[in-house]
């Protein structure tokens, strides 16, 4: 097997002291495991060079823990953290995601018999939790925010795997006509279920099924049968040819836009219904929305601006064929290489760009402050600076940047001179999340005002389905990068997607933009489909995003940048 990260390594000896704290564990072994997981830190070699010297000669990694992480990167187990994990009840671990939750607090509640989110919430809406020593009702109100925030993304999947698990669903049903539906077909960020739907028998859908979606069965009193794919909720609706137009609209919109439409077809003396367009009780033949949209006397919105947000913009914004699309990124300008926490070269990433169909690749590792990261000190950015520029004599397509780490007081982590000496600049926010909205937004206007910053990355922080962004006033932010001519990055990483459209779509036409995949792995330079999805529901065009120029393009947009400031 492939040796795990360091940086797994890593977060695995500091979850193995949270726990050993939460269990009431003598302080020594929890220090232990801390002190290890800061000397890994400090390192620059990977899991395999410390493997080949069996972790021997770190500082504050003794033989114990030593042997520990040896046998960690050789079966992929680490032995201590599975001790401790169980011995403690499954849900008091999810405590630990709880922003404002540390293992101390988190040993208070489970003595105090609260021992799972459910529970937590129960506690903070009672008052219960209030009460408790060392919490009190601010801190209760702010608890409840997160616990509601994470008991909400139980019940939801990332755009990726609902976009997977429908994919999946459509080749298996391919000779029933089977499309992309509901939440993924729309674009939204998370989905709750990955939807398909068919021209067909409830009886031909189940064939095709049978032994591949767990737990399929027919939904009372609808036209859908659901299931499990992957540990994915997914439905498959089906209809007869001349309903087809009907369910596709009734299963492609919001809430919002459906009760639109099922108004519109009143005010016409019909009625919508999954089973079709009816005039007194009969059926209508509609086999596409186009058809339907012409019976109801409406323009048909396309699929991107079905949302309450778009209410009042539509029609106003592009036709979905003028929107980005994948093949109309020339460039990808957020990338991470073996240099921090990638895992492959500078030449292996630009090779699987290039096939992708891109016509250049930007690198842009982590700098000095992200040392969980593998982060780069100034002399290894000009040595891989030396590097970029090798490869680019030996004409690998490359454009040499940085991720560059913005810090607390909003300055950057490199000096202007190191800076100067990059093709462009990436400045993101990686630490200190919980600084007030006001001290946080300060910090961001000052970075993204910067003469030197290209690209705000990642501007709000959040990871779906893990946790918000942090507190800002966005606008503020984005005020501030529209003054200085900032691009504002839309972070294709499925588990980011940040920008989010809606703040997007109301700066579409005031900013400019980049969609970068933020790429860890060769793999991940495809994940420019869910950044471009972002982008189309925001009603972006090729012309709104400068990854879409081409390589001296880009270039020269970053001089002129430079050059205006």
């Amino acid at each position: 097997m492939t040796p795990p990260a360091r940086r797994h390594l890593i977060a695995a000896l500091e979850r193995t002291a949270d726990l050993l704290d939460i269990l009431g564990e003598e302080e020594f072994r929890a220090r232990a495991y801390r002190g290890a997981s800061r000397s890994l830190e400090g390192l620059e070699e990977e899991t395999p060079e410390l493997l080949a010297r069996e972790f021997s000669g770190i500082p504050k990694v003794g033989k114990g823990i030593a042997a520990e992480l040896s046998e960690f990167a050789r079966t992929g187990s680490f032995a201590p953290l599975d001790a401790a994990a169980a011995q403690l009840p499954p849900g008091l671990l999810e405590l630990l995601d709880v922003r404002g939750l540390g293992p101390k607090k988190i040993r208070s509640l489970w003595l105090s018999g609260i021992d799972s989110l459910e529970r937590l919430r129960e506690a903070a809406q009672g008052g219960e939790l209030a009460a408790l020593k060392g919490f009190g009702a601010k801190s209760a109100a702010g608890i409840l925010e997160n616990v509601e925030f994470l008991l909400e993304a139980r019940t939801r999947q990332r755009l990726d795997a609902g976009l997977h698990a429908a994919e999946a669903l459509v080749s298996r049903l391919a000779d029933l006509d089977a499309r992309v539906s509901g939440d993924v077909r729309r674009g939204l960020d998370t989905v709750r279920v990955a939807r398909v739907t068919v021209t067909g028998t409830p009886e031909a859908v189940t064939e095709r099924l049978s032994g591949v979606v767990e737990e399929l069965e027919r939904v009372p009193e609808r036209p859908v049968l659901a299931g499990r794919l992957d540990g994915v909720p997914v439905e498959v609706a089906f209809a007869p040819e001349e309903a087809r137009g009907t369910l596709d609209l009734l299963m492609g919109g919001s809430g919002a836009y459906r009760q639109e439409l099922i108004d519109a077809a009143q005010a016409r003396g019909l009625e919508l219904r999954s089973r079709g367009l009816l005039r007194g009780g009969q059926v209508v033949p509609a086999p596409t929305e186009a058809d339907v949209a012409r019976h109801l006397g409406v323009t048909l919105r396309p699929a991107e601006y079905r949302e309450p947000e778009h209410d009042g913009l539509w029609p106003g914004l592009p036709a979905p064929e003028a929107l980005l699309q994948v093949s109309d990124l020339r460039g990808t300008i957020h990338t991470h290489s073996l240099w921090s926490d990638g895992a492959a070269s500078i030449a292996d990433m630009a090779a699987e760009a290039t096939r992708l169909g891109h016509e250049y690749l930007g690198t842009a590792d982590h700098s000095r402050a992200a040392h969980y990261a593998n982060g780069l000190s100034v002399e290894r950015l000009r040595a891989q600076l030396k590097e970029v520029r090798e490869l680019q004599r030996a004409g690998l397509p490359i454009v040499a940047g940085s991720e560059v780490d913005i810090l607390d007081d909003g300055s950057l982590d490199f000096p202007d001179d190191v800076l100067a000496e990059l093709d462009y600049v990436v400045a993101s926010v990686h630490s200190n999340f919980t600084l007030d909205a006001a001290r946080q937004t300060e910090r961001l206007v000052r970075a993204a005002s910067h003469p030197l910053v290209t690209v705000l990355g990642h501007p709000t922080g959040r990871l779906l389905l893990r946790r918000p962004g942090y507190a800002l006033d966005v606008d503020a932010v984005l005020g501030a990068c529209e003054a200085a001519g900032t691009v504002v990055e839309i972070n294709a990483n499925a588990a980011r997607l940040d920008l989010d459209w809606r703040v997007a779509l109301r700066w579409r036409d005031r900013l400019r933009w980049a969609v970068n995949t933020d790429a860890h792995v060769p793999a991940g330079l495809q994940d420019a489909r869910y950044g471009v999805a972002v982008a189309r529901k925001a009603g972006l065009t090729p012309a709104h995003v400068v990854n879409t120029l081409d390589r001296e393009g880009f270039l020269g947009f970053v001089a002129a940048q430079r050059a205006s400031r």
